[in-house]
């Protein structure tokens, strides 16, 4: 028995990502209880808001002199849509991370698509390892659009040609772009979000230089903005620190 596939959807366009934060338990003080136990043994949480210059003193330290670990104890999950092709940039990062992605195998795929906006670079110039992008013209940027949307189209017709003709999702998915939108559920600590910021943003307080591609930058800075606000004392020392993971 075959899979009937549904009401073919018209394409749509984005040219931005979503990252929510869907649960968490990670604040300073996991920090500051892991670097803490091996002297002082369990403390409370009173304990440790006592002395705050302490404290920031102890997480600067930690994250001065790279004793990692402690940067460990905490936990962020967040749902992420964007292009296929950010998500294959995000599994280089595998220590620290666990995910799970939207399967084409079991669910048959939306035509949702990727076009870059107008403040998106298009041109690079320079060599491999020594270059830089630059500001399209009008023209290349009509271009882009024009001819993304066509191939999008047309790739997608193909997909659900081959639905509707029995063919199962997992061979019929072959067709189709890495430009189209997943999404899938990340989970990660403070230290592995570290090392995924120092490589996939660029920051004028790192002191390593990253040259990220923009659209995984995108999803970079969002999950930022949100753990900033669950450990401002441990972002406070990242950045103070050259942004470099412990």
């Amino acid at each position: 028995m075959t899979d009937t596939p549904t009401e073919t959807a018209k394409p749509s366009f984005r040219s931005d990502v979503t990252v929510e934060l869907v649960k968490h338990t990670a604040g300073d003080s996991d920090v500051l209880w892991a670097a803490r136990v091996s002297t002082a043994g369990e403390q409370s949480l009173d304990e440790l808001r006592k002395d705050p210059d302490r404290s920031q003193g102890l997480i600067n330290y930690l994250m001065r002199d790279r004793h990692g670990s402690p940067f460990e104890h905490n936990s962020m999950t967040f749902f992420i849509s964007a292009p296929i092709f950010v998500f294959r940039e995000f599994m280089r990062h595998r220590v620290g991370w666990s995910y799970n992605e939207e399967s084409g195998r079991y669910r048959e795929l939306q035509p949702v698509f990727y076009i870059p906006s107008e403040s998106r670079k298009l041109v690079q110039q320079g060599r491999p390892g020594k270059y830089e992008f630059v500001e399209g013209t009008q023209a290349q940027q009509e271009l882009t659009g024009r001819v993304m949307e066509d191939s999008y189209r047309q790739s997608y017709e193909a997909y659900q040609e081959m639905l509707a003709a029995g063919v199962a999702r997992e061979v019929a998915r072959s067709v189709l772009p890495v430009g189209l939108y997943s999404s899938m559920y990340a989970t990660c600590n403070a230290r592995s979000l570290m090392h995924f910021l120092g490589l996939r943003t660029q920051h004028e307080l790192a002191k390593v230089p990253s040259f990220p591609q923009r659209e995984i930058e995108m999803v970079g800075e969002k999950m930022e903005e949100h753990w900033a606000k669950l450990m401002p004392l441990t972002y406070a020392a990242f950045n103070a620190n050259g942004r470099i993971a412990p």
